[in-house]
């Protein structure tokens, strides 16, 4: 019996001197793959986690940012569907998951990857030029008065400043002309020229042109205002601006920023990127990013996660149904 005791005990002695085995980890760079062109917020949102990985050391290997815009965002949807299996791509998605499949019917589903982490949500804003209606009742009644439809400026086609537009006209009765940008930049520029009467920019892409007094933001497509109270301009914060029901129009919209990999990776493969992201969105990088981009702050994983992405697909789904952009 001492002989079997002691034996045991040697042989716990040496599985507890025994080296852990380590957990997975990149062994090449890393791939953050951003399905719109350079400049935009997309591209904006990967150099900043970029930035952030590399001056708090997160991760051993170099983060490297891939734009494929092309087609829509349609190309980045299938590089990464075709990439089954490479733990090396991570994809930052937005509402494109769910809308370009809807509108362009290209053989993909968010199902097919494997997700990591939402990480942020942007909301929208009616803005108008700095010269036109001061409240959203003055815009609308406008819009209804005007013996032509109002102008309203945003980022591409069947899309969520295009959706937006729609839910406008059938909330409030008002006609628009909608004209598709290359940008919210682009967007925000016509405004300011007086091209367009409106645009529905996110908080930052008319920022810098709210700060020069030549746009206004009427409201908020959300059912809260926005969190950040410090002055933007010389009299306002993003948390002056009235949400869109209190001014009374009722249309709530927020659009997703999350993070997938490729399907069929390893389980050790998706945790080692849920630890990533979750170091990230705890760097000060991420929550300066955030406050200057006015974005909201969410940080979802697992099974939280994948319900939130079955609300949202079932929402875009129902929003692009009644607006009428579902390809036949």
């Amino acid at each position: 019996m001492r002989k079997i005791i002691k034996a045991t005990a040697a042989l716990a002695a040496a599985l507890t001197a025994m080296p852990a085995l380590a957990a997975w980890e990149p062994t090449k760079p890393v791939e953050i793959v951003v399905a719109a062109g350079a400049g935009g917020a997309s591209d904006q949102m990967a150099r900043m986690m970029q930035a952030a990985i590399q001056k708090n050391n997160l991760m051993k290997q170099p983060m490297v940012v891939s734009l494929k815009g092309g087609a829509s965002g349609a190309e980045a949807l299938m590089y990464m569907k075709s990439s089954e299996g490479d733990p090396n791509k991570v994809l930052i998605a937005y509402s494109l998951i769910y809308m370009l499949p809807l509108s362009a019917k290209i053989p993909f589903n968010w199902r097919e990857l494997t997700p990591v982490s939402v990480i942020a949500l942007d909301q929208f804003a009616l803005w108008d030029n700095a010269k036109g209606p001061k409240t959203v009742k003055e815009f609308i009644d406008a819009a209804k008065a005007a013996t032509w439809p109002f102008k309203m400026g945003g980022t591409g086609s069947k899309r969520e400043d295009h959706v937006l537009t729609v839910f406008i006209e059938q909330k409030t009765g008002a006609k628009f002309s909608y004209l598709p940008y290359k940008s919210g930049g682009e967007a925000a520029t016509q405004l300011v020229g007086g091209h367009i009467e409106s645009n529905v920019n996110n908080p930052s892409e008319n920022l810098e042109v709210w700060r020069a007094g030549q746009v206004r933001p009427l409201c908020v497509f959300d059912k809260e205002r926005i969190s950040y109270t410090a002055k933007v301009t010389d009299t306002q914060s993003w948390h002056d601006i009235p949400t869109c029901k209190e001014e009374g129009l009722d249309i709530q919209y927020l659009m997703l920023r999350a993070m997938f990999l490729p399907g069929k990776v390893t389980q050790e493969q998706q945790e080692f990127y849920v630890d990533l992201f979750r170091k990230v969105v705890q760097t000060p990088e991420y929550k300066d990013y955030m406050e200057k981009q006015a974005l909201k702050p969410i940080f979802l994983t697992g099974k939280d996660m994948l319900q939130f992405l079955e609300d949202d697909d079932a929402l875009n789904k129902s929003l692009m149904t009644e607006a009428g952009f579902v390809a036949k």
